[in-house]
């Protein structure tokens, strides 16, 4: 049986992602490594708590077949454009590296739709590096998980996901054939994608965007 590594597991898609993980008959091990210990139990299961920016400092424990990666906030909750970058980009690089260096054979990470490492916008350029740096890394695969506005009950509510959820469901109607990847999307639904992406134990890199159904 393999190994499963979560980061972000107290977050949106994280919080959905890591029962199916246990669950799952394909891991006999699920590592989750972060901030603050999740109220779960299970024999499965494996915590690693640190601070994002000394992960090298746990490298020995961060050893997995598979990598699920949820990481990610906002410049308004991480306080400040660096602060944000610090989550976003370099935590999420530094553990990829990490893994990709204890020969971890996938990544499975939670992008944006839109990003674009020229952006303008200081947030989709931030994913776009991210994404751009992870593909070089030597994974069998990179999956890239690029939902819309995302649904569901987080610890720290967001307003403008909120806000953005009540104007895009009235739009609904109108996102059609090609713009119905911007339908908002419910973050079970991306961490059930993730785990189906993983357990088809695929080669290279696959960029997931849409309604994950």
């Amino acid at each position: 049986m393999k190994t499963a590594l979560l980061a972000g597991a107290t977050g949106l898609i994280g919080s959905q992602l890591l029962p199916l993980l246990l669950a799952s008959e394909r891991y006999g091990k699920v590592v989750v490594v972060g901030r603050r210990a999740v109220a779960v139990q299970h024999p499965k299961l494996v915590q690693v708590i640190t601070e994002l920016d000394r992960l090298a400092d746990v490298r020995l424990q961060l050893i997995a077949d598979d990598v699920f990666c949820c990481l990610g906030t906002t410049i308004k909750q991480a306080g400040s454009k660096e602060a944000f970058y610090a989550v976003d980009y370099l935590a999420v690089v530094t553990l990829a590296a990490l893994t990709a260096g204890n020969f971890a054979g996938q990544l499975l990470v939670v992008s944006s739709l839109g990003t674009d490492e020229k952006s303008r916008v200081f947030y989709s350029r931030t994913k776009g590096e991210m994404e751009a740096a992870v593909r070089e890394l030597p994974f069998r695969a990179v999956h890239l998980f690029r939902p819309s506005l995302l649904l569901g009950a987080r610890a720290q509510p967001r307003l403008g996901e909120r806000v953005g959820a009540v104007l895009l469901g009235l739009a609904r109607p109108l996102l059609v054939g090609g713009l119905r990847k911007y339908r908002p999307v419910a973050g079970s639904a991306v961490a059930a994608a993730m785990l189906r992406a993983a357990e088809d134990d695929g080669g290279g890199v696959q960029v997931h965007e849409g309604l994950f159904q």
